[in-house]
């Protein structure tokens, strides 16, 4: 049983484990989304979000304690720049786990994407709202093309008719 223990290990040192969760944190920090293994990307989880968290105080103090977990001067520089402007009235959760329907061919490993939540532009509400104004426009459109598609209509019809007519004499 495994009571208590929250940290998974990953199959790894602790060194290699710190390494591995800095790298996959710049990346995904400076590419705002990365495909990765379930379990590498809610062990991420855990270690990126306090980061976003220390991020919205732009301090030197948070620039430097960010900086020893990161090691990388560009996605710090990113962190604090457009990551915690954007996210500066969330109150939490960061990040999103998209689980993927494929699994990776060399040991069968369940798959995901990670992303930042405020930088797809699927899900936000501008999306949700643009996309809601189109099909009211479309419907509009529908109605006035339906009085003008059997007109349109009509003269194929004949012209079906006249070489279903000649095939039938051949």
């Amino acid at each position: 049983m495994r009571h208590g223990r929250k940290i998974n290990k990953l199959g790894r040192t602790s060194s290699h484990r710190e390494a591995l969760l800095s790298n996959m944190a710049s990346s995904l920090i400076l590419n705002k989304r990365i495909e990765t293994t379930v379990a590498k990307a809610k062990a991420l989880r855990k270690y990126v979000e306090p980061l976003i968290t220390k991020a919205k105080e732009d301090t030197t103090h948070s620039r430097r304690t960010v900086f020893s977990y990161l090691q990388n001067k560009e996605s710090v520089k990113t962190l604090f720049g457009e990551i915690a402007g954007k996210v500066a009235d969330r109150p939490g959760g960061y990040t999103r786990i998209i689980k993927l329907a494929d699994v990776r061919v060399g040991d069968n490993a369940e798959m995901c994407v990670m992303e930042l939540v405020d930088f797809n532009t699927l899900y936000s509400k501008e999306a949700v709202a643009k996309k809601a104004k189109t099909r009211r426009s479309r419907g509009a459109k529908k109605a006035e093309g339906a009085e003008e598609a059997p007109a349109a209509e009509a003269p194929k019809a004949e012209k079906t008719k006249k070489s279903s007519a000649k095939k039938d004499k051949e």
